[in-house]
């Protein structure tokens, strides 16, 4: 049955127009909505008293979960942002951010403009229950009511929305940051309305650094500026989270410069895989293996993607261009990830260059022999390795922009703990 179909039908059995059952059931769907749970939720909108009516019973927000229909919840607005999203054409602007209670914490989305702000405690009666990324999310429409709670709630988690950039997760939305832009350009994409301009770079504080882009430039976003920048949402990009600057988003010289950290923040590696991706980021592990697809390798002239016997996935056959890389598995005994090394930081631990490793694999008549020589200078050592962390199904890896052998030699540190623990 089509979406046309599915209208038509409810909008019998509701006695109301269809075009406005139509275009509400399009919204909800367009938002990844089941199709029974859409039809049930404007049913309940439209005061079909068969599936219950009335409004929900008040709900805890931990209570929520992303089979509920509709609910009522009272809670505290944490943060409030606002952007434009394209829907059939034609933008609409969304509010959105986090609420929280006694029990717990759930976002939101609002569909048309409501008059709350951080701080507030509100009643929303009759709100709707999606799921997105696994998660349960209230979205605020025109069936919701929106009202002052009578007793103001003390909650366990900040309001406003700032934020340091380690503490920036991707989905947050309404969030402000104070940063120092540390690398900045103006590149032309083809956006949803042709090519367009748009600022990307790096932004850096005293905690992290991390990628942004401002998708409607603001001329104070410049190299070297320390400023704050509110109601921005962090998506993700190349696995880590990226902070997005909007139409909507507000940015204010600082007076006071932003003490921007040279190192990277240090984390084991089991913390730093359960951040789901972090932009820069140091950490020290022995390497246990070198990954099959290290030491000389060819790529695509075209793409630049690695080639196996002359063919690439997209260009198919090509004449490949040599290059040195290593997949390093680093372990530091809380997890491990791979490392992986450009051409540069290969030379580095390989001891020569592509030259030089050509000719070792002439004469051995074996490339192999260039992963080999890699492995024997770099196994069962341990590695001080800062870079981009990202983490998805296929595992954690670390695209390096360092990597260091480390000062203590692991017989020295095992005496040293031996006679810690015997003392």
């Amino acid at each position: 049955m089509s979406l046309d179909d599915h209208a038509e039908e409810l909008a019998s059995d509701l006695g109301v127009d269809k075009e406005e059952v139509k275009e509400d059931l399009e919204n909800l769907v367009s938002y990844s909505v089941p199709m029974d749970e859409a039809k049930q939720s404007l049913r309940r909108k439209y005061g079909d008293g068969s599936t219950g009516g009335g409004t929900p019973n008040q709900t805890d927000v931990a209570d929520i979960g992303t089979d509920d229909g509709n609910v009522t919840v009272t809670a505290k607005v944490l943060t409030k942002g606002k952007r434009s999203i394209r829907y059939q054409g034609e933008d609409n602007v969304i509010y959105e951010g986090r609420l929280a209670d006694e029990t717990g914490v759930i976002d939101y989305t609002a569909w048309t403009e409501v008059g709350f702000e951080p701080g507030d405690t509100v009643t929303l009666g009759n709100a709707g229950v999606r799921e997105w990324e696994g998660e349960p999310e209230l979205n605020v429409g025109e069936s919701t009511t929106v009202a002052r709670a009578d007793d103001d709630l003390t909650v366990d988690y900040e309001v406003g929305g700032d934020a340091d950039l380690i503490d920036v997760a991707v989905g947050d939305r309404g969030v402000n940051v104070e940063a120092r832009v540390v690398e900045v350009e103006t590149r032309t994409i083809d956006g949803r309305d042709g090519e367009t301009e748009i600022l990307s770079g790096v932004l850096g504080d005293e905690t992290a650094r991390l990628p942004f882009t401002d998708w409607d430039p603001h001329p104070e976003i410049e190299q070297g500026a320390d400023l704050r920048i509110g109601n921005v949402y962090v998506r993700e990009y190349r696995g880590v989270p990226s902070v997005n600057v909007s139409e909507f988003s507000t940015v204010e010289a600082l007076d006071r410069p932003v003490d921007v950290s040279a190192a990277a923040p240090r984390m084991g590696v089991g913390e730093a895989i359960e951040t789901g991706g972090v932009y820069d980021v140091e950490v020290v592990g022995n390497v246990i293996a070198v990954r099959d697809g290290s030491g000389l390798i060819q790529r695509c002239p075209e793409c630049g993607r690695v080639i196996q016997k002359g063919q690439c996935r997209t260009h198919g056959e090509v004449d490949g261009e040599d290059d040195l890389r290593v997949k390093a598995i680093v372990d530091d005994g809380t997890g491990a990830l791979t490392a992986v090394l450009d051409e540069g930081l290969t030379e580095d631990v390989y001891g020569g260059d592509v030259d030089d490793a050509r000719e070792q694999a002439r004469e051995a008549m074996d490339q192999e022999v260039v992963a080999d020589t890699i492995r024997e200078n770099v196994v069962g050592r341990e590695y001080r390795v800062r870079g981009h962390l990202s983490v998805d199904e296929y595992g954690a890896n670390l695209d390096a922009a360092e990597f260091e052998r480390t000062d203590d030699e692991p017989a020295d540190r095992a005496r040293d703990l031996v006679e810690e623990v015997t003392a």
